[in-house]
């Protein structure tokens, strides 16, 4: 049961950014740190990912942890409420990204993913992303 109002429930999740969000903007700025050129939200390219350098082929999505259900992590508890309801959509979306990132591969794009609790420690994300720069 939830704890919410339909009204409250729809204002909270109205709340919930796609795009320019925490995780996103770390990236960014160790991307820009790095000296990396990029373009952001390319709509013309399956799953619409975060990242896009083009003249590297490769392709960076941002994941948050409780959308994409990152393994392990503390962030991808399941709501008490509606179980089935957000099993499924949040299934559809590792299932959607999966496809996405398969056929960005058959395009011959590097597909990565940067998880929102890679984020918290800026040297940590700072490695990663000089990894993928390489």
């Amino acid at each position: 049961m939830d704890n919410l109002t339909r009204e409250q429930r729809k204002l909270c999740m109205t709340k919930i950014k796609a795009k320019n969000t925490k995780p996103e903007i770390e990236v960014r700025k160790v991307l820009t740190k790095l000296g990396a050129r990029y373009r952001l939200h390319n709509s013309k390219l399956a799953g619409k990912p975060d990242i896009v350098m083009t003249n590297a082929k490769k392709i960076i999505f941002i994941n948050g942890c409780f959308w994409h259900q990152h393994k392990n992590c503390r962030k991808q508890v399941m709501p008490k409420a509606n179980k089935k309801y957000w099993k499924q959509k949040l299934q559809r979306n590792i299932e959607k990204q999966a496809r996405d990132i398969k056929l960005l591969r058959d395009q011959g794009w590097k597909v990565y993913k940067i998880w929102e609790c890679q984020t918290n420690s800026e040297d940590k994300l700072t490695q990663k992303i000089a990894k993928i720069l390489l």
